[in-house]
């Protein structure tokens, strides 16, 4: 089970209708109930750096909310630069932050490449730790409450940044590169 926070006011309005303290107020019977009933929940924090309503994002409120999605009983907290515009010195500020409250082992980082910082920003997150990333094939994904963002670091980009470094990824190229253009053929209207 998912639950998407916010750890910015103007996004968490715009993109849940609530404020952060009544989100978290919502989330909690939700994650109690799933984890009584032996469900992992995965919490995820929108606007780790950047927010489209309300610029920059103070580094100790995306560790306000990282850690009380910890204390719903999120496994693991996944932290989105929703705009694409983190570059890799703030993100690093905001993990800084974020892991004197949650450990590396139970974050994940979630980059979306707008401004093309997407793998330096994995490249931030994993000489802090973080070991999990979220991706898209095809770098499909965005936000209507995130204008102008583009869709999460590609996939297959991914697989290759890290394969260079010398990470094994458990993925299989050739199958990343079908999806990759099955994605692309479907973006452009060529395959319905």
């Amino acid at each position: 089970m998912a639950i998407f926070g916010s750890a910015s006011e103007g996004f968490s309005r715009a993109n849940i209708n609530a404020t952060i303290e009544e989100s978290l107020a919502r989330f909690a019977p939700v994650a109690s109930a799933a984890v009584e009933a032996g469900l992992p929940v995965r919490g995820y924090v929108s606007c780790v750096v950047e927010c489209p309503y309300d610029g920059p994002v103070a580094p100790g409120a995306v560790a306000n909310v990282a850690a009380r999605l910890r204390d719903l009983g999120c496994y693991e907290i996944s932290l989105g630069d929703t705009i694409g515009r983190a570059r890799p010195e703030a993100t690093d500020a905001m993990l800084s932050a974020v892991l004197g409250e949650v450990p590396s082992a139970a974050l994940a980082g979630h980059f979306h490449d707008t401004s093309g910082q997407a793998l330096a920003n994995v490249d931030v997150a994993l000489a802090r730790g973080l070991r999990v990333f979220d991706s898209a094939v095809g770098g499909l994904g965005g936000c209507p409450y995130a204008p102008g963002a583009a869709g999460n670091v590609a996939t297959e980009a991914l697989h290759q940044h890290l394969t260079a470094a010398g990470y094994a990824t458990g993925l299989d190229a050739d199958i990343l590169s079908d999806a990759a253009r099955l994605a692309a053929g479907m973006r452009s209207g060529d395959i319905a």
